[in-house]
């Protein structure tokens, strides 16, 4: 073997065991310390729903203002002529 494929070989070995301690580490801190996870997650929000917004009208509504509208229309063509 080359002192280049060793020192290859040290390196993944070291990057597995940092990508598998980071998360653990972080989980043993924080499921050992509950107040450590409230302080982080209970200034959040997570779920943000909309403010109350004014309901779209029913189709039947909107033909109803449509018709109204063709009435109005009628009505001022009429007096027009």
């Amino acid at each position: 073997m080359s002192s280049i494929g060793t020192s290859k070989g040290v390196l993944e070995i070291v990057k597995f065991g940092v990508y598998v301690s980071v998360p653990i580490g972080l989980m043993y801190v924080f499921a050992n310390n509950n107040k450590n996870l409230q302080k982080i997650m209970g200034h959040r929000e997570y779920v943000v729903y909309p403010a109350e917004a004014v309901t779209p009208q029913t189709p039947e509504e909107l033909r109803e203002m449509a018709k109204e509208i063709a009435r109005k229309r009628e009505r001022d063509q009429a007096m027009r002529n």
